[in-house]
C-alpha cells in the first residue's frame, strides 16, 4: 500500500506566507482590471446605430446575438416591420435605433410599427 501513511503537515514559513499573499493581491488586481475593462469596453457589437443592428434573441442555450450591418440589416428590418412574432417585435426597436425605421426603408406608414 503506497499511501498507507501520510506525511505530517508542515507549517508555512514567513517567506512562503508573503509570497502567497502577494500572489493573491496580484490575482485580485488582475481580476478587478478585467472587470473594469469589460464594463467600460463591452466589445465590438455595441448598441444599434448607424445602419447596424444588434439584437439579443432568446435561444435554447439562453440567448443568441444577432449583429448585422448594411444590406443584411436593411433586409432584416424590412422583414421585422412587415412580420409578426417575437423575433420581429424584438428587432423593430433596434432597427429604429439604427435609423432603419419604416420610412427609411421605403415601407408604408401603416403596418407593424410595434
Amino acid at each position: 500500500m503506497p499511501f498507507a501513511v501520510q506525511p505530517q503537515a508542515e507549517q508555512i514559513t514567513g517567506r512562503e506566507r508573503s509570497r502567497l499573499i502577494a500572489g493573491l493581491v496580484v490575482l485580485v488586481i488582475v481580476l478587478a482590471g478585467v472587470g473594469i475593462w469589460a464594463a467600460v469596453r463591452p466589445g465590438g457589437y455595441g448598441a444599434s446605430k448607424d445602419g447596424c443592428i444588434t439584437v439579443m434573441l432568446p435561444s435554447t442555450t439562453g440567448g443568441a446575438l444577432m449583429h448585422q450591418c448594411g444590406a443584411d440589416a436593411r433586409a432584416t428590418c424590412k422583414h421585422a416591420f412587415t412580420a409578426t412574432g417575437k423575433v420581429a417585435a424584438l428587432t423593430r426597436p433596434q432597427c429604429r435605433l439604427a435609423g432603419l425605421d419604416p420610412a427609411a426603408l421605403g415601407l408604408p406608414a401603416s403596418g407593424n410599427a410595434g
